[in-house]
This record gives C-alpha cells, sequence and structure tokens, in this order.
C-alpha cells in the first residue's frame, strides 16, 4: 500500500515537473515569437521608410566656389567640390587597392556586412566600454553616404543594412568601390578621389603615386585631422599606416613599402594662400551679385596680392599683441592700388576667433582723418593752403569743442591747421562752408555710410568702414579719380568658360587737378611735420591720423606712389584704448606695410606715371 502511494506520489511530482517545463517552454515560445514579430514589424518599417533610391544618388548639392589670388593660387573654396568620375580601369592598381586595405579588407568576401569585423568591434568596445571601433565595410558606407544622413539611431543603422543588401544584389563589388571612391569625402568641401588629387597634389588620380593614394585612402579614417593641407606631418603618419597594412595584406612588397614610405612629396601647401580668410568672404558673399545664381563649380580670380597680404596679416597681429596693456584687441587693414583694385585686407586680429569683418562690416568714426574732406571743400571753393583761419575757442549751441593739445593756436594756415589736426581751426573753416558741400564730396570719393549734417562733422563724428576710407583717399592718391574698391578680376567654370571679366572703363574725374595738388601737399605736411610722423618713409607718403573721443579709435589713412592704406585699431565692444591715438600705433602699423609694399614691388611708377599715364 505504502509503495503505490509512493509511486502516485512520484507521478504526480513528474507531471508538475513536466506542466512547469512546458508552460516555460510555451512561455519562451511566445516571448521570442513576439520579440520576432516586433522585429519583424520594427525592420518593415524600416524598409518602408527606406529614402527614395533614385532621388538619392542625384541628390543636389551646393556648388563650389575657388576664391583665387592674383597669382594664381589658392586662398580657400567654399561648398562641396566633385570633379569628374573615374573608374577602377582607369587607376593604378594601388589606388583602389590602398582604400580596400584600409577600409574593409575583406570587401571582396563579405556581402555587405562583415561579421568577423563586427564581432571584433563589439568585443574591443565592450572592454574598453566605449565606441572605440567600427566596423561598417564599404558597401555600408556608400549606403549611409548616398542614401542616408549622418544621423545616429537603430533606424538608421537598420536602413544601412538593407540598403547594403540591397546594393550587394543589385552592383557588382566593382560598380559598389566606384560609386564610393567617387563620393566618399575627403576633407576641404572635396569629394570623390579625383577632386582630392586636384585639390592636394595639382593632377588627376590616374597619376598618383603609391604615398599619394596611401595619403588619400588614410584620410578616410577622419577627413580633417588627416588633412595633407591642414596637418601634413599626421597626414604622413597616416600615410605610413597605410603603407604598412597594403603590406601586410599582400598588395605591395616590403621593398615598394619601404620606396614609398621615404618617397619626398612635393610642398603640398606651397600653392595655398595663407589666412586672408576675411578677404576670401567678402568675394563669396559678391560673386554672386556678378554671375547670379549657379548650379556649377566656379573658379573667382581676384586682385590680393599674396605677399602683401600675409605680410598685412603678419605686421597687424605682431603689432596688437605689442600694445594689448594698452588695451587695444582689435585692428583691420585695407590696401588698394590707385584704380581700387584691393591687394590686402584684414578684417581681424584672429579669424578662427571670429569670422567679424571689420574692414567692412564695422562702422568706427574716423576722428580727424575726416578732416581732409572739409579741406577739400575749401580749396574747391577758393581757398589756398597758405590761406589763414582762426583756432580759436568756439561755442556751437550747447557743444564747446576743444583741440587736443587744449590750447589754442591763433591764426594758423589751413596747412598748418590740417598738418597738426587743429579742431577749432576746422569747424571754424567747416562752419564758413556748406556742409551739404562737404558731405556732397566725402561721397562722391567713397563713402557710403550716413554722414548726419552737424557741426561735429568736422570732428569725424560719422561712423564709416575702413574699406571706405581707403577708397577715398584713394581718388586723392590716383590724381582726382573716382576708385571704388573691387576685388574680383573674373569669374569662370570650372571647364574653363568665362563667365565674367571686370570692365576697365575709363576712369571718372571727380576732382580737379589743382586741388589734388594741393592737398596732397597739405596731407604730405602732416607725415613731414604734423601729427603723421611715425609714419615718415624713406620716400613720398602723405597721410591723415585720426582718433575719436576717448580714445575709442585709432586710425592712419595715407598712400605713396604705388598704394593707397586705411588703418584702424580699437576694440569691439567700443571701450576705450589707453591714449592709443592715431599718430601711434596705427601710424606705425600703415609705415609697416608700406615699407613691405616697396620691398615687395621693386618696380614703381613715378607720380607723372601715377597721375597721366591711366
Amino acid at each position: 500500500m505504502m509503495v503505490k502511494k509512493t509511486t502516485k506520489k512520484i507521478r504526480k511530482k513528474s507531471r508538475r515537473k513536466k506542466s512547469t517545463k512546458h508552460f516555460w517552454f510555451k512561455l519562451g515560445f511566445i516571448a521570442g515569437g513576439c520579440v520576432a514579430a516586433v522585429l519583424a514589424v520594427y525592420i518593415g518599417y524600416c524598409a518602408l521608410t527606406l529614402p527614395d533610391m533614385e532621388t538619392a544618388v542625384s541628390h543636389t548639392r551646393r556648388p563650389s566656389t575657388t576664391i583665387i589670388a592674383e597669382n594664381g593660387n589658392e586662398i580657400t573654396t567654399y561648398g562641396n567640390s566633385f570633379a569628374e568620375v573615374v573608374y577602377l580601369k582607369d587607376l593604378p592598381y594601388y589606388v583602389p587597392a590602398a582604400v580596400v586595405d584600409v577600409e574593409d579588407h575583406r570587401f571582396y568576401s563579405h556581402f555587405g556586412f562583415d561579421i568577423i569585423a563586427f564581432t571584433r568591434a563589439m568585443t574591443i568596445n565592450l572592454i574598453k566600454q566605449r565606441y572605440a571601433q567600427g566596423a561598417s565595410t564599404i558597401t555600408q558606407q556608400v549606403a549611409k553616404n548616398i542614401f542616408l544622413t549622418p544621423e545616429k539611431s537603430i533606424k538608421r543603422k537598420v536602413q544601412e543594412l538593407l540598403i547594403a543588401f540591397w546594393l550587394e544584389y543589385k552592383f557588382s563589388k566593382e560598380q559598389i568601390l566606384t560609386l564610393y571612391i567617387n563620393r566618399v569625402y575627403l576633407g576641404s568641401g572635396v569629394y570623390g578621389i579625383e577632386a582630392a588629387a586636384n585639390k592636394y597634389f595639382g593632377k588627376s588620380s590616374r597619376d598618383l603615386s603609391l604615398k599619394e593614394a596611401a595619403l588619400i585612402a588614410g584620410m578616410l579614417k577622419a577627413p580633417s585631422r588627416y588633412n595633407p593641407s591642414a596637418n601634413p606631418e599626421k597626414a604622413l603618419e597616416r600615410a605610413k599606416v597605410v603603407l604598412r597594412l597594403m603590406y601586410e595584406h599582400g598588395t605591395i612588397s616590403k621593398q615598394e613599402m619601404e620606396q614609398a614610405a621615404a618617397e619626398p612629396l612635393e610642398n603640398i601647401t606651397k600653392y595655398k594662400v595663407e589666412g586672408a580668410h576675411h578677404f576670401a568672404d567678402m568675394v563669396y558673399n559678391e560673386v554672386n551679385a556678378y554671375i547670379g545664381e549657379r548650379d556649377q563649380d566656379i573658379y573667382v580670380s581676384t586682385t590680393l596680392d599674396q605677399d602683401l597680404q600675409q605680410k598685412a596679416e603678419q605686421i597687424l597681429q605682431e603689432m596688437i599683441a605689442q600694445y594689448q596693456d594698452r588695451h587695444v584687441s582689435e585692428g583691420a587693414v585695407v590696401v588698394l592700388d590707385r584704380r581700387g583694385a584691393v591687394k590686402a585686407l584684414v578684417g581681424g586680429v584672429d579669424y578662427e576667433n571670429s569670422h567679424f569683418n571689420r574692414a567692412t562690416q564695422a562702422l568706427r568714426q574716423p576722428g580727424s582723418a575726416f578732416k581732409p574732406f572739409i579741406y577739400i571743400t575749401a580749396l574747391q571753393q577758393g581757398w589756398k593752403p597758405e590761406d589763414l583761419i582762426d583756432d580759436i575757442p568756439l561755442k556751437i549751441g550747447k557743444w564747446q569743442p576743444q583741440n587736443a593739445d587744449g590750447k589754442t593756436h591763433g591764426q594758423v594756415s589751413l596747412t598748418e591747421a590740417l598738418a597738426h589736426s587743429y579742431n577749432l581751426a576746422t569747424i571754424n573753416l567747416a562752419e564758413r562752408l556748406n556742409r551739404r558741400d562737404i558731405i556732397r564730396n566725402a561721397r562722391r570719393m567713397g563713402i557710403t555710410t550716413n554722414i548726419p549734417n552737424a557741426p561735429s562733422l568736422a570732428l569725424g563724428t560719422a561712423e564709416v568702414k575702413v574699406l571706405d576710407m581707403a577708397a577715398a583717399y584713394a581718388s586723392i592718391a590716383n590724381g582726382g579719380y573716382a576708385a571704388w574698391p573691387y576685388s574680383i578680376s573674373e569669374v569662370y567654370s570650372k571647364d574653363g568658360m568665362q563667365l565674367y571679366q571686370r570692365d576697365m572703363a575709363e576712369p571718372m574725374r571727380i576732382l580737379d587737378k589743382d586741388v589734388v595738388e594741393n592737398i596732397t601737399a597739405m596731407l604730405e605736411a602732416v607725415i613731414t611735420n604734423g601729427t603723421g610722423r611715425r609714419a615718415k618713409l624713406p620716400f613720398f607718403a602723405a597721410g591723415k591720423t585720426g582718433t575719436s573721443q576717448d580714445f575709442r579709435d585709432a586710425w592712419f589713412v595715407g598712400w605713396t606712389d604705388q598704394y593707397i592704406a586705411a588703418v584702424w585699431v580699437g576694440n569691439d565692444d567700443n571701450s576705450p584704448m589707453d591714449k592709443i591715438g592715431g599718430s601711434t600705433l596705427p601710424a606705425l602699423i600703415w609705415q609697416k606695410i608700406m615699407l613691405a609694399a616697396d620691398e615687395l614691388s621693386p618696380q614703381k611708377e613715378s607720380l607723372a606715371e601715377r597721375f597721366f599715364n591711366w
């Protein structure tokens, strides 16, 4: 009896165990089915929301604009630069091989997804507890680059895999690799290996050496970090890694690896202009006004003198740094030739820190640098440089101006008043003229900003642009002709078709010759024995200092036989400097730039040629 009861208990227990196992099996099966169903639905959703293939392949891009200096060297390129499509059969074997070896060396054996690379990457990432290694195949990168966005999400990754499988089914390996090398991003706005070869080595990808191919392939990991123009040392180090991988994968021999690593590389930055970014931004913002909206890549040939530009940037940066303890933080320089061509333009001390162009966008008070407009108006109305004007106390309404030295000087000649920048004499002169005539002259000579009709006009309280001041003085320097500043000489398409060329029209006279001769002599006196003595040169020079109230702005604007230059220093927040006036730092900067210009251009025109030989 006891045996039967025990047997029954065992059977019941066994049935309960089987029942429990069956329950968990069913539950697991149902749960697995639910997960699989959810995954299937999600994958189906990802598949249904894939982008349109045709649209993605033909997606639009921002046309490239390459800005070029006067000597043909590149300043910079805006937009996306593509080149003609190149095919694998037209390239040296090591060019596509370098790409495959460094990016996806099992490319020809996998089906769009590399399980081995994926497993290895996940293991490393788990060990390091961060994203340390990726495992995307070339096919997956084609899927992402052409059809998808860089967004990091599960949906994008699933779609990337689906498109990769579709690409592997639809195209051959050679076709997929061709798509990749023609569309991959390679730094500096460049897409595709042909555009990269043009950009970095000035040649076709068909003519790349093994070392050059390794340099380009090395950029794929991080186009900015291994850019051969921006970081040549890092790019060369990375190229050695690529060459070693090519040797390890049996693509090249050890001798080929060593020869390529030791091969001297041409200076890949010598055809690039250092700096000039404010100038390039200005040109880029203007070019569409010349040729209208377009959908093609263009080259813009400019008036920029590379050597002078780089000297002007260096001088401004070094001089501002020397005077930082005097609360000076910013500056701007514009150098024009007598026709108005911009030969150098520095819009600030550090472009990386601020893209704001103080040469063309900032509005600052010119102070006494505005006074030549008053004296030109007086000369036009019959006054002579030797005529006398009272430098005595005056009061206009509640306004009671003073001279910078706090003194008065009695009767002085116009030449003396301008040379020593006497405020009271200049205001007395302006009040005996029609201020509308002064404003009209300033506008005709190049000032484009608003000039209020007020007594303080004589002291340069109207805000102006540095570029405008250079243009205004250029109309004196060139003998009295309008000299509207310009920077674009020619625009042409990538295939060489000319889209624009500057028309050098006959110059328009705006100042009479005798007025030009007189004001030139008067402004020459500013440098020889007036406020501009620190700007003195071993050859002809004329110009004017300018300082606004509380030393918020300091200027020197003037010219030599060759060039006209305007220099401004101050602070972006308009805070006062520590007694920095136009006769100090700006005059010194101007002098150094003009000396550099003279050294760079030994062939100088005579005064007669400057005035009469257009």
